[in-house]
């Protein structure tokens, strides 16, 4: 993933209200979400490559949605895929503090990434930069390639927009959401950040939907989970920035 936009437990009617894409080379092979056929409880996305994935939940409602942390320093081909970062825990049943506290005893096996892990009822963050565990507090949040809620445009942008959206509606239409994640306007380079990957790639990096030659949003998903924990989980996938297929899944939690 390359921009989760959340609110925690601050909605009348929704515990979690979830938009987010994922952004990844258009050659990466990658199969839709469905719920997997080799573990049956884990609804995502996945990777074709490695077999893992970016963001995810189970029957039980176990969470986990992972973006990369940009910095050319800290690439290197040797490291393990992020994406078993999300798949081990979704597979899993160890407490989320517990699992990051694992993480955090192997956080040079991966390069930069963070990870959001927990289910409605509470929600924990970890990247192995700062190497820190923290519990996120109810309300609107944002994540990019950097940390949680670090001002970027687009992060600062999403959480906006969404927050208004959700300050004027008591039942969510997805299709509002899909529409914030659907913004391809590029930032102002007074705004940029520096991630060192030069001022035209970071100005091309900056919308919440990318669209480069070879590069850029994947699959756009929304996941609602109300205070009754019914599950509305929609995701939405792109080639070359043109929409080509739409899955929906509602289930109630076990």
């Amino acid at each position: 993933m390359c921009l989760i936009l959340f609110q925690l437990q601050k909605h009348p009617k929704y515990k979690l209200i979830l938009a987010a894409n994922r952004d990844e080379a258009y050659n990466r092979p990658t199969k839709h979400a469905l719920f997997w056929e080799d573990n049956p409880e884990v609804l995502a996305g996945r990777d074709l490559l490695q077999m893992g994935t970016w963001l995810g939940i189970t029957s039980s409602g176990r969470i986990a949605a992972l973006t990369n942390y940009r910095n050319p320093g800290h690439m290197k081909s040797s490291k393990k895929s992020r994406g078993h970062i999300v798949s081990d825990y979704l597979a899993g049943n160890e407490n989320s503090g517990v699992y990051l506290k694992q993480l955090s005893k192997k956080k040079h096996d991966f390069v930069g990434y963070n990870v959001i892990v927990g289910d409605s009822d509470h929600l924990m963050y970890y990247n192995n930069i700062e190497d820190t565990i923290t519990s996120i507090k109810p309300g609107t949040h944002g994540l990019s390639n950097h940390f949680l809620n670090t001002p970027w445009p687009k992060v600062e942008a999403g959480k906006s927009r969404l927050q208004y959206y959700l300050n004027q509606t008591d039942v969510i239409d997805p299709n509002e959401l899909f529409q914030i994640l659907s913004d391809r306007e590029e930032a102002n380079k007074s705004s940029l950040p520096n991630t060192g990957v030069g001022l035209h790639l970071e100005k091309k990096l900056s919308p919440m939907f990318i669209k480069m030659p070879d590069y850029g949003t994947r699959s756009s998903t929304v996941l609602t989970i109300d205070y009754e924990n019914f599950v509305s989980f929609s995701e939405r996938t792109f080639e070359s920035g043109e929409l080509i297929n739409e899955v929906n899944y509602q289930f109630q939690i076990k």
